[in-house]
């Protein structure tokens, strides 16, 4: 469980640090390699998310939810975002998802 966790984290890391970096490339004119060092964060994260050992669609429908708790994360700590009661809630309800997907016992 806690491999499959840490990977997921990676993956999440992956796939927003590469779509900010690509963000501030094109909307914010920022440097071009800002902009490919995005576009290989993200091919890497095509790439991380294989290594878990479930299915493919279990793995991508779980994996959302870790993209919205790690989206909020990221816009608290580059946005200064502040999340209210309804992101709390949203982003428990999401994490509560991803552990019955994941990891409840199958028949």
């Amino acid at each position: 469980m806690l491999q499959s966790l840490l990977i997921f984290i990676l993956a999440a890391f992956l796939e927003l640090g590469g779509g900010y970096l690509v963000w501030l490339w094109l909307k914010e004119d920022k440097s071009f390699l800002l902009g490919l060092g995005g576009l290989i964060a993200l091919g890497l994260y095509g790439i991380v998310a294989t290594w878990q050992a479930q299915d493919f669609g279990r793995v991508y429908a779980a994996y959302g939810g870790i993209f919205i708790v790690f989206s909020i994360l990221w816009a608290m700590k580059f946005d200064n975002f502040k999340p209210d009661i309804w992101d709390i809630i949203g982003g428990s309800l999401a994490l509560l998802g991803i552990c019955i997907m994941m990891y409840m016992p199958r028949e």
